[in-house]
């Protein structure tokens, strides 16, 4: 985006409204009211949907065709560090579609759609599957970048081949496998910086990174507050 950019609120507002579709999956079933902890998902999930959003748009780096550097899954990685599975993906999936809505300009398709955005951003919800290990944070963020990496890596030697040859880092490419590895490897300064900002959060956000299955243990139990 250019110019006066999009506001912020403008990103929280979409990002409730995605997650407000996404949560009839989450919550009601038969007319049931969502419980608290449903209702609490929900919350997250559109609060990092939108803060994700938003750190999209602070860009170290603008690749020419599309992508950039920056820590935008940042948020996502510390949402599926404390949701299941269907929580993440959902979530991870919310964030795509506002990727696609805000930058798809850069999209060549439908497939382009499906694989740089939809399924792109979506498989970060992989990070949630190691929630539950030790130090699973920062082994959800290194899985679910590089899952994102090979989407991304596919995306390249099947759309974007058409760019070749092409100059990417003043270097000139002819293969479509060297170029999109080369171009999407850009992805390891992402992950590097957030798993840079994750630990210096860790300690003071120490209680969130929890899973919820813990949390809602530990208040069953009525142990010492995480």
């Amino acid at each position: 985006m250019d110019g006066e950019g999009t506001p912020h609120c403008a990103y929280a507002a979409m990002g409730r409204f995605l997650m407000h579709i996404v949560g009839i999956d989450l919550g009601k079933k038969a007319g049931k009211p969502m419980s608290h902890q449903k209702i609490q998902a929900l919350t997250e999930g559109a609060v990092m949907v939108a803060a994700a959003t938003s750190l999209s748009y602070l860009k170290l780096l603008e690749l020419p065709q599309g992508g950039s550097v920056c820590i935008g899954m940042l948020p996502i990685f510390l949402f599926c560090a404390r949701w299941g599975w269907k929580e993440s993906f959902l979530t991870a999936f919310a964030y795509g579609m506002l990727q696609l809505i805000f930058d798809g300009a850069y999209a060549w398709g439908p497939t382009s759609m499906l694989l740089d955005y939809v399924l792109a951003f979506g498989v970060l919800g992989v990070a949630c599957l190691f929630r539950k290990q030790k130090g699973g944070v920062y082994i959800g963020t290194v899985v679910g970048c590089l899952c994102r990496f090979l989407v991304h890596f596919i995306s390249g030697i099947t759309i974007y081949r058409i760019y070749e040859p092409t100059e990417v880092f003043n270097t000139t490419f002819t293969n479509p496998y060297l170029y999109s590895a080369v171009y999407n490897g850009s992805m390891v300064i992402d992950l590097v910086l957030c798993l840079v900002i994750t630990a210096l959060l860790y300690r003071p956000l120490s209680r969130y990174f929890a899973p919820q299955e813990t949390v809602a243990a530990v208040k069953r139990n009525q142990g010492p507050e995480l």
